[in-house]
């Protein structure tokens, strides 16, 4: 469910939606049976959806569900294309980068206004983040939940740090309890740690965290601990305030200063560096979310477990990145397409998401299964919801998002890399990516 850099296509997106003409005319097949078509990409939960709509056929036996599952990487271009076309599936999933466009293009249907008696049974975090103009543009099928650290138990025990209550802090070195544990933990060849004299951060063998230019996992969070921002109410970027300025600061000084995050020469262009240097035991902290669980759970052959978010001078507050199952607007099956809506936004309908464990659903009523599916396996979940904290930072937002992104990421990797100073840095990346919102 990761926010992903496909920014792109989500300008092209916006451009596509606004001009797309509507589909052709379908009637139900011979057998009296409607189609309704529902394309994901994620083959774990398309496989928990199988089951799902075979309960919901046997009890709408005039509509048959068909899922239609796209890799990732070709997912919002194929839907661009189609969208374009007029031959985009019923439902289709959205993340926060692209529904805006689709929105203000008249392109999805009002769930709100259509569904408006199960909006309550919803994460509020998700209903909040595909809520625009105020309406809610698609029912909330899986959410992230809150951003937690996997943690490897053999290292963390070795160099004695508790990864339960750590704590940054970027004005107070005296209440910074995480760059010290970050450095007992970060090795080199020689098995010096990085607060040791002679530590060579040319031949680290063992990193003590994955800070990096992840957005989800790491410098989201980190600007929202420190009270700060990335954007404006417009939806506008605000990243050059000073408590944004600081998290960004405190960040590259990991990477670059202290040489306890692998170098952003791996992390730029390998979003899944890190979390691979984790499984291959060459980390000891690693900062995510549900979407990489599953992962870890079957590549790590270490004891490994899970603690909340790192805390910041504002306490703990983590991105909630949703998905939602959009309706197409432009379908002639709108009856269908509502009422399999309105299965996937219940209970038992997405039960079957959360009772495989193929993710987490957001039907909050149909989150306990996950959490026992889980826990069967020995995972304690508890600290993706509530116990992880409550405070959240809001989801990037706005049709034009990803052309800002795909304007200002290019700067941010040389800030990240230390070619330029953060503030400079910073400053140019919120002009580029205010300008390309324009």
């Amino acid at each position: 469910m990761r926010l992903r850099r496909l920014a792109a296509v989500a300008a092209a997106l916006f451009v596509l939606a606004a001009c797309s003409p509507a589909g052709p005319d379908d009637p139900p097949a011979a057998d009296g049976v409607t189609t309704v078509s529902v394309r994901v990409w994620d083959d774990q939960v398309a496989a928990a959806y199988e089951k799902s709509f075979a309960e919901f056929s046997r009890q709408n036996p005039d509509i048959r569900v068909q899922v239609n599952t796209t890799s990732y990487a070709d997912y919002f271009t194929g839907l661009t294309l189609d969208v374009a076309s007029g031959t985009a599936d019923d439902i289709y999933w959205l993340n926060a980068l692209y529904f805006g466009a689709l929105a203000d293009g008249g392109k999805l249907i009002d769930i709100g206004k259509a569904l408006p008696d199960e909006v309550g049974g919803w994460v509020p975090a998700a209903v909040q983040q595909y809520t625009r103009g105020g309406t809610l543009w698609g029912v909330p099928a899986l959410t992230d939940g809150r951003i937690v650290v996997y943690y490897n138990k053999a290292m963390v025990e070795a160099a004695g740090v508790d990864p339960q209550n750590l704590t940054w802090n970027p004005t107070d070195p005296a209440a910074d309890t995480f760059l010290p544990a970050a450095k007992k933990l970060t090795r080199d060849a020689a098995g010096r740690t990085a607060d040791q004299p002679g530590f060579d951060p040319g031949t680290v063998t063992q990193y003590g965290f994955n800070a990096g230019r992840d957005l989800q996992a790491i410098y989201y969070n980190f600007i929202g601990e420190n009270g700060g921002r990335f954007q404006a109410p417009d939806d506008t970027f605000a990243f050059t305030e000073p408590r944004s300025e600081q998290a960004f600061s405190y960040l590259v000084d990991l990477i670059n200063t202290h040489h306890v995050a692998p170098p952003a020469s791996a992390t730029n262009t390998n979003y899944d560096f890190s979390r691979d240097q984790f499984l291959q035991g060459k980390m000891a902290l690693f900062q995510s979310g549900t979407y990489n669980l599953k992962n870890i759970d079957d590549g790590a052959t270490f004891a490994w477990g899970i603690a909340p978010l790192v805390a910041g001078p504002a306490g703990r507050v983590s991105v909630v990145n949703s998905v939602i199952a959009a309706g197409n607007a432009d379908s002639p099956r709108r009856d269908a397409i509502l009422l399999v809506l309105r299965w996937l936004g219940s209970e038992q309908g997405a039960s079957f998401v959360g009772g495989e464990g193929a993710a987490l659903p957001a039907v909050t009523a149909a989150q306990q299964g996950y959490s026992d599916y889980w826990a069967g396996r020995g995972v304690d979940t508890r600290y993706f919801g509530a116990a992880g904290g409550t405070d959240t930072i809001p989801a990037p937002s706005g049709p034009k998002f990803g052309a800002g992104s795909t304007a200002f990421e290019p700067i941010f990797n040389d800030v990240f890399a230390g070619r330029v100073p953060v503030a400079e840095g910073l400053r140019a990346a919120q002009d580029a990516g205010n300008a390309a919102l324009r």
